[in-house]
């Protein structure tokens, strides 16, 4: 069994979400099932309030036993300071990487548009 740290919707209204964090099996839908609850996520609250409230003692246990963060809290654990040296140094390069692709894709497109915009122009 692949656990998962992710979050899970459990409340709030259309475009005003609000996540629980949980640990899950990876093969539960998103907002089934879980394991244990560890706390929550309010991404609309402002930031000033309480916006995130995690357990980070029960998060380090399922961290340890090879739970697996999604890419939004690997985030926001980088930024609250849970898991090892370690792991937060893996997420951080890896979150640096995806946005080095993402970079090179988008510099891609639009030299792609340039391109076009003087081949038009010549005409």
């Amino acid at each position: 069994m692949a656990v998962k740290i992710r979050l899970a919707r459990s409340g709030g209204r259309k475009k005003l979400p609000f996540y629980s964090v949980v640990a899950a099996d990876s093969r539960m839908p998103r907002d089934g099932r879980f394991l244990e609850k560890l706390g929550y996520y309010n991404p609309t609250e402002s930031f000033g309030a309480q916006r995130i409230n995690l357990d980070a003692e029960a998060i380090t246990k399922w961290l340890e036993k090879g739970a697996q963060p999604s890419e939004t809290l690997q985030k926001i654990f980088i930024k609250e300071g849970i898991g090892s040296k370690k792991q937060i140094a893996k997420w951080t390069k890896s979150i640096e990487a995806k946005g080095a692709i993402a970079k090179a894709k988008k510099e891609a497109e639009e030299a792609k548009k340039a391109a076009e915009a003087a081949a038009e122009a010549a005409e």
